[in-house]
């Protein structure tokens, strides 16, 4: 599947769109995917819906595709794994965005992972300019497992991988 409707609009404003990578592996008790807490302070003490597939920004000048790749590297600091990538269509968030995904099989060495920053005035209206990490930590889990920790747009992308693995 490609997102080649870009840029969308909702309302009269520009939608943004997001490109991910869901990289999972197999196991004797089955799959798992590797996942990330989202950083900053807006996530800090969650749990629950506060994990994501690594993704990102792109623009109508590049494929979905190649954004899912580029955003993995610039937010775990490692590349992804070369492989078949499996299309696992698009969804919306609840803030308006649209992210469109795609599996491979692959490991990752979470020792080697070095997040990308981003800045953040915070407190907010104080003045003062953080850095925070786009990922605080990443880690694998069971399909269950994720369904929990997953922000609940995402957790469609879960069910479409465990149809294709099956």
């Amino acid at each position: 599947m490609s997102a080649a409707v870009l840029p969308a609009r909702d309302n009269g404003t520009v939608v943004a769109h997001s490109a991910g990578l869901l990289v999972y592996r197999r196991t004797a008790d089955g799959p798992q995917v590797l996942l990330g807490h989202m950083g900053g302070p807006f996530w800090a003490r969650r749990e629950a819906g506060a994990w994501t597939v690594p993704k990102g920004e792109y623009g109508a000048d590049e494929r979905p595709e190649d954004a899912a790749r580029r955003e993995f590297t610039e937010e775990l600091g490692v590349a992804p794994p070369e492989g078949e990538l499996l299309s696992l269509g698009q969804v919306r968030q609840s803030g308006g965005k649209t992210v469109v995904a795609w599996a491979v099989r692959g490991e990752v060495d979470l020792d080697a992972v070095v997040p990308g920053t981003f800045e953040l005035e915070w407190p907010r209206g104080s003045g003062t300019v953080r850095t925070f990490p786009e990922l605080d930590r990443v880690a694998w889990f069971d399909l269950a497992a994720a369904r929990d920790k997953l922000v609940t747009a995402q957790r469609t992308f879960l069910d479409r991988l465990a149809e294709q693995l099956h």
